[in-house]
């Protein structure tokens, strides 16, 4: 399994980022998907999850209506749209799925909100 995370960068407030996330050796689809984030000092959280087919998708306070997540699963892909982003949303954001042989993460990739 590998999760390999990218889109991350310097973004002004009120901007945008799309992260991706490209996931190999397992059977994607059957598999829901999460992106979650940890900013420095703080545990890391969960912001976004998908279902496996893509048809359903949770959010956590902090981000509804400015995060949206996806999925490609011809192309074996989980996206994360970021709007309006502020300062606050400042970390190193995660790819992740849940297996029965475990967690599995991405490396992650970082996002810095700042003027």
């Amino acid at each position: 399994v590998q999760l390999v995370e990218s889109g991350g960068g310097l973004v002004q407030p009120g901007g945008s980022l799309r992260l991706s996330c490209a996931a190999s050796g397992f059977t994607f689809s059957t598999y829901a998907m999460t992106w979650h984030r940890q900013a420095p000092g703080k545990e890391r959280e969960l912001v976004a999850a998908i279902s496996g087919v893509g048809g359903s998708t949770n959010y956590a306070d902090s981000v509804k209506g400015r995060f949206t997540i996806s999925r490609d699963n011809p192309k074996n892909t989980v996206y994360l749209q970021m709007n309006s982003l502020k300062p606050e949303d400042t970390a190193v954001y995660y790819c992740h799925t849940l297996m029965i042989s475990g967690h599995y993460w991405g490396q992650g990739t970082q996002v810095t909100v700042s003027s």
